[in-house]
């Protein structure tokens, strides 16, 4: 036999005598009022209540009893259980789900609001969720714009771009700051290192302090207390370059903030990346003072590795450094530096040879940056080719930022220093090798920017080229390009 069920009204006794709790349902009653366009005067007649009830029930300052809903269902020919029905639930969810969008990070949202927001405003609630879904499809839009035009189209100008064609221009060396450097550089090594060295000369204690104390942040000074914190977790590597960094800012911060007002960049932002550029370049010229540097680069045969060793330092940071080998007369190999992520997106570009890589290389799929996470902490060498003929030698490896404990979040990422071919013997890596006795992989700097009409990895046709129609024909390349 089927079992019966039954739909207890509200207020109705339990089974087991209780009563069950008030239903409170104002904004419901409200919209469905509205929706009928009736007068709260028009509802309270069909009803048989007063105006005035049902102004209290709509702000919530009466619950419905179970004779009231009876009659809003008699009287409007609704279906009683999907009056009932509680909304608050759902839209909590939503709203719960919403709000944990990090666009939202910083604001303080106790659960006991939302649910109270989902309860009792239904409507506001209701807005709420369909103003964020208009932002995400119009974010998704977006992003698929920019990737089909390869601009910014958000707010003008490309802020990160502007910033790296600065350091570009100057083939990423300042010598005003690696003079500031050394001078600073020989000071701090009389007092032991970079912790005394704030200590004497600005009475600025460093401490070491667990993550959960740092709250995010792995730096962070304390004006008040004259005290620099740092994540104790950090790298011995990074936590000498962060001290480096807060010895840059006060001691340079004039000098930089003076360079990048004078470079006349378009937006705000593009002046804030510089200015953070080179407090970075400053804090490595520090840790690592371009004569000895340069010297200890020339005897160890540009190994990254071997270098980083003699310097205490990060082989990303030592790579950094390659970079800023530009003194004239020096005679050094000069690189170009690129980072990038497992999604093959750029976080890094730097210059210090003029390469054609500059504005935009980095998307080829056939380089080796893009390969090496399968080989995680290895060194990975690559002859490249660009469609030109010019010839390039890579240096790929992984790098790890973050960590520093178990389940602690923590980004893999892929580096790679090129070369010209020309130059490559003067590695460790490709000594007595001759470059143009060894293959080298034929790449693009991008899909749009490669004419290669057979390449395999192809993703996009290159800019002003058309895909060739052949019903009859599949070649082995994925897209068959028109002639130009």
């Amino acid at each position: 036999m089927k079992p019966s069920t039954t739909t207890r009204l509200p207020n109705q006794p339990t089974p087991g005598g209780r009563s069950a709790r008030p239903l409170y349902m104002g904004p419901r009653i409200k919209r469905l009022r509205r929706e009928l366009g009736l007068t709260q005067q028009a509802m309270a007649t069909d009803l048989e209540i007063s105006p005035s009830y049902v102004a209290l029930i709509e702000r919530n300052q009466r619950p419905v009893t179970a004779d009231l809903l009876l009659r809003l269902a008699r009287t409007y020919q609704l279906d009683i259980t999907e009056l009932a029905a509680d909304d608050g639930a759902d839209y909590n969810r939503r709203l719960t789900e919403t709000l944990r969008d990090p666009i939202f990070a910083g604001i303080d949202l106790p659960a006991l609001e939302v649910a109270d927001l989902a309860t009792s405003f239904p409507g506001v609630s209701e807005a709420l969720l369909r103003l964020y879904g208009a932002y995400t499809r119009e974010q998704a839009a977006l992003a698929d714009r920019q990737a089909d035009q390869g601009a910014d189209l958000t707010t003008g100008p490309d802020a990160v771009s502007e910033a790296r064609r600065f350091l570009a221009s100057h083939r990423n060396h300042f010598p005003a700051l690696e003079a500031r450097a050394e001078t600073l550089a020989t000071a701090i090594a009389r007092e032991g290192d970079g912790a005394a060295w704030l200590a004497r000369a600005h009475g600025i204690r460093t401490r070491y302090l667990p993550p959960y104390v740092m709250m995010g942040s792995i730096r962070r000074f304390d004006r008040h207390n004259q005290q620099l914190l740092l994540d104790e977790s950090l790298y011995p590597a990074t936590r000498a370059f962060q001290v480096a960094l807060q010895i840059v800012w006060h001691e340079c911060r004039a000098e930089i903030t003076a360079m990048a007002r004078d470079a006349h960049l378009a937006t705000p932002t593009a002046t804030h990346l510089v200015k953070r550029a080179l407090a970075g370049y400053t804090a490595g010229a520090i840790l690592m003072p371009y004569d000895r540097f340069a010297r200890a680069v020339e005897e160890r045969a540009y190994d990254i590795e071997a270098v980083a060793r003699t310097f205490g330092t990060s082989f990303e940071q030592t790579a950094h450094r390659f970079t800023t080998l530009g003194k004239p007369g020096g005679n050094h190999v000069p690189f170009f530096f690129i980072r990038v992520d497992a999604a093959g997106n750029v976080s890094k570009r730097l210059d210090g040879a003029g390469f054609p890589f500059a504005a935009h290389g980095g998307g080829c799929p056939l380089w080796s940056v893009h390969q090496v996470f399968a080989t995680p902490l290895q060194i990975v060498t690559q002859w490249l080719e660009l469609p030109d003929g010019q010839r390039f030698f890579s240096i790929a490896r992984t790098v790890e930022a973050g960590g520093g404990g178990f389940n602690r979040p923590r980004a893999i990422r892929s580096v790679a220093l090129a070369c010209a071919a020309e130059h490559a013997p003067r590695l460790a890596y490709a000594q007595g090798i001759n470059p143009r006795a060894v293959p080298a992989t034929p790449i693009g700097i991008t899909c749009r920017l490669c004419h290669r009409p057979d390449c395999i990895a192809r993703a996009l046709p290159p800019i002003g080229r058309d895909i060739m129609p052949d019903d009859t024909n599949r070649a082995a390349t994925p897209l068959g390009l028109a002639e130009g």
